[in-house]
């Protein structure tokens, strides 16, 4: 009986191992026993594979390509109609339906501005020197505070260092309908009411600016700096020809953000003086005209925007590369 028992035990433990190595070599199928190298190179390659057979869909191709085409149209449309009705006749302004473009092209729009001008109180130039200086000396000096503001923040661990960064960023979510009276009462105290440091001097204390080149300048390596320190460059140094050059995306993205605000800023709540005055407020002189002079109003919006647009068609490579690397660290 005894030996019966031990056979009957052998013979289950055997069905137990063959059951279990039978097991074993299904899952075997199921195991890659390549190299993990090889086997990361062959799934990148189907996956590849499998995107050329996605792209390789003309069809959608070419329902991307109008969907793109047609966006791109919608978005340009507003400035062909400006530089097209800068050049419409009156009746071809006021014809309904209107049309896009210009049939009978006339410069009497440009004509009328140059009269219209030349019989004003205060030159045009003066206007546009107004213009010009205001937003050269607040561009350059928000430019050159913010990145030195933004060099300490950065580099040193400044006592404080992160509350201020985060009053910073606070400040960011206040619109300029909310601060303009705290801003109005601050310059009346400083007496700078009726000049132009009461537009300049907000705009060179912005916090976008500071935020974005702190951003920037989170993503230099230290290696840098501590190998310009070692080479004997001061700190000025450093930041001037190491920092600056390599954060150029981020500081000229600011330097077209700041001209078209101050291109276009009116001043009307600061400065009351007419020889102080923007050309923002001439150009809004001549909108209340009336209807008469609506062919000269489109003259001067395509003047206004000659100027910001070339700027931006020159950088706007730096721009996207801000824009997609603004919020790294």
């Amino acid at each position: 009986m005894a030996k019966e028992k031990v056979a009957k035990a052998k013979t289950a433990e055997q069905l137990e191992q063959e059951r279990l190595d039978s097991k074993n070599k299904k899952l075997a199928k199921h195991i890659d026993s390549r190299p993990f190298a090889e086997i990361s190179s062959s799934k990148v390659l189907r996956r590849s594979k499998k995107k050329k057979r996605i792209n390789r869909s003309k069809a959608g191709d070419l329902a991307l390509f109008l969907f793109l085409a047609i966006s791109g149209f919608l978005s340009i449309l507003p400035l062909i109609m400006i530089v097209n009705n800068a050049f419409k006749p009156l009746d071809e302004i006021f014809r309904f339906p209107p049309t896009i473009f210009v049939r009978n092209p006339t410069l009497n729009n440009f004509a009328d501005l140059g009269v219209v001008l030349g019989t004003s109180l205060v030159p045009f130039s003066r206007y546009l020197f107004n213009t010009v200086y205001v937003t050269i000396l607040g561009t350059f000096g928000h430019v050159v505070v913010a990145s030195m503001c933004a060099y300490v923040l950065s580099r040193y661990k400044v006592p404080g260092g992160k509350v201020i960064f985060s009053l910073i960023v606070y400040a960011l979510m206040f619109p300029s309908s909310v601060t303009a009276t705290p801003n109005y009462i601050i310059l009346n105290s400083l007496g700078l009411i009726d000049t132009h440091w009461s537009i300049v001097l907000p705009v060179i204390g912005g916090t976008m600016g500071l935020f974005l080149m702190k951003q920037f300048m989170d993503q230099i390596p230290m290696d840098f700096i501590e190998s310009a320190k070692l080479d004997g460059a001061g700190e000025f140094r450093i930041y001037w020809t190491i920092v600056m050059p390599l954060v150029k995306p981020a500081w000229i993205t600011l330097v077209i953000l700041n001209f078209q605000n101050l291109w276009n800023t009116y001043g009307s709540t600061t400065i009351y003086r007419e020889d102080l005055k923007m050309l923002s407020y001439a150009i809004n002189q001549i909108a209340s005209a009336g209807v008469a002079r609506t062919g000269t109003l489109n003259a001067v919006q395509l003047v206004m925007i000659v100027v910001p647009i070339a700027v931006f068609i020159f950088s706007q490579s730096n721009v996207m590369e801000t824009m997609a690397h603004s919020g790294m660290k």
